[in-house]
């Protein structure tokens, strides 16, 4: 039953083949036996998971079940869970459990999901490998020496590895995107203010998103219908109507602009992952689409914006922790200043300090006209050539990452290499726009994602295509070796 996908469990709770207590527990065993090796949870909460899954299951027996009745899922730790330690991987946020729940999470606890715990993650969403948590990095369930990616990679492992139907993830500048590329599932980044941030622990909130990882187009449409919508103590959250997702994955691909970045395809792409992307690309022509080439002709810029931009607002942000009110503090400070000082020092790991300082250094007097207005001034560029494109074509499509996983520990000594992982997802999040990555096959045994990009609320016709190419290929169906032998067994 944990090889179904949402879809799938979704009808078969409601025609009683098992209940979602005994769902619940199957992948409560899995996660015993299989994450040890992955470290794909940071939190496990049997006891809550099997006591809302009794709660599902009364629900499910009359006619009042709610769309997601029983679904066991994950939460990236970067949510505020009620009663359940939300740490944001950090050592910072060991000790702190909310009083209340993110907007996010209520919403799916209201359609009835079941919450099986807390996923992995890199500090504060601060990375492309899941490397960085304080709780000891994430494996690939492909090959447990890669990275999952990052900063969601816990999500995407525990996905991949059947340790949860599907989970939440947040994309800052690519971290729902890249996890799932690496991983071999589908996630979605809807468009900026789509989803509300209430109670999404902040890193840069000018491009933080949530959204939903699963292993297919058809199970993130179910998932982010439930979460999307206008929430009134966010202001970022945008009062528009919510689209049934699930009811427009018939969308025909017939006429479809699909538009092809030239810069997306140059000499940082693999030979492999390009070829890959190629293919799937003939697919989505083979469905009635049109290939035109097109150009973002400021993508270059997107990492020195984005690397100037989000560690700005993440020292801004993760001033609050300071050792006062709540989080670390450290033992016996002599001063005011030595709390404040030897808190953040031990609070914080060594990649959320560089963003920090990074930031700080772009917000200070003297240099802020020079760095953060400058990188402003380029993501005005960057929005524009996407808002240009989307003038000529319908959606764009091209390769989510350079190259599939990685090793553990190859780029953890190179915070630049680390950083042009995300060099094809970056420029999304600067313009606010949707986006999705699913399976596009394999290159020496690991997953290479497609990802494709759309107008501002476009998400309706990114999970159609999505849907319709999963419908002509099986790439979505392939799984991990150790777990494709495990068939149904818990």
């Amino acid at each position: 039953m944990i090889t179904m996908t949402v879809a799938q469990l979704i009808q078969a709770l409601r025609d009683r083949e098992f209940s979602s207590v005994e769902l619940t527990r199957s992948y409560l065993d899995r996660i015993a036996q299989r994450d040890g090796e992955l470290n794909s949870y940071i939190s496990v909460a049997p006891e809550t998971a099997l006591a809302e899954a009794e709660a599902a299951d009364r629900l499910l027996a009359g006619d009042s079940a709610p769309p997601l009745a029983g679904i066991p899922i994950a939460h990236k730790d970067i949510f505020c869970t009620r009663g359940l330690r939300t740490s944001c991987a950090s050592r910072m946020l060991d000790n702190f459990v909310p009083p209340y729940d993110a907007t996010v999470v209520e919403r799916l606890r209201h359609a009835g999901c079941v919450t099986l715990g807390k996923t992995n993650m890199d500090e504060f969403a601060m990375g492309s490998s899941s490397e960085s948590s304080y709780y000891g990095a994430c494996r690939n369930p492909w090959d447990s020496r890669c990275v999952p990616g990052g900063s969601s990679g816990g999500s995407a492992a525990a996905v991949a590895a059947d340790l949860a139907a599907a989970a939440t993830g947040t994309d800052t500048g690519g971290s729902i995107r890249q996890p799932a590329a690496l991983c071999g599932i589908t996630g979605i980044k809807p468009t900026y203010g789509r989803v509300s941030r209430l109670g999404m622990i902040a890193f840069a909130s000018s491009l933080d998103q949530g959204g939903p990882m699963a292993r297919t187009a058809e199970d993130c449409a179910i998932l982010l219908g439930a979460m999307a919508g206008h929430d009134a103590r966010d202001s970022t959250s945008m009062d528009r109507p919510v689209p049934d997702y699930r009811a427009a994955l018939s969308l025909s691909l017939q006429g479809l602009r699909i538009g092809l970045p030239r810069e997306w395809f140059g000499e940082q792409l693999q030979s492999a992952v390009a070829d890959r992307i190629r293919a799937a690309l003939r697919e989505l022509e083979a469905l009635g689409a049109t290939l035109v080439d097109i150009d973002l002709a400021h993508s270059e810029l997107s990492i020195p914006a984005y690397y100037i931009i989000a560690p700005a607002e993440a020292s801004t942000n993760l001033a609050r922790y300071d050792g006062v009110r709540y989080g670390h503090r450290c033992d016996s400070p002599r001063d005011l200043h030595d709390l404040y000082t030897r808190s953040r020092e031990e609070g914080f790991g060594d990649e959320v300090q560089r963003r920090i300082l990074i930031g700080t250094y772009a917000l200070s007097s003297g240099y802020y006209d020079a760095f953060y207005k400058k990188a402003q001034q380029a993501r005005r560029l960057i929005r524009q050539d996407y808002l240009d494109a989307f003038g000529q074509v319908d959606i764009i499509a091209g390769p989510t990452t350079p190259g599939p996983a990685f090793r553990l520990g190859e780029k953890t000594d190179d915070p630049v290499a680390m950083y042009l992982e995300d060099i094809y997802t970056l420029g999304v999040n600067l313009a606010g726009l949707p986006a999705l990555s699913m399976p596009a096959g394999q290159v020496d045994g690991l997953p290479v994602g497609l990802q494709l990009v759309g107008p501002h609320f476009g998400e309706a016709q990114l999970l159609a295509a999505a849907h319709q190419l999963q419908l002509a290929t099986d790439w979505h169906q392939q799984r991990p070796p150790a777990t494709a032998s495990t068939g149904d067994a818990a």
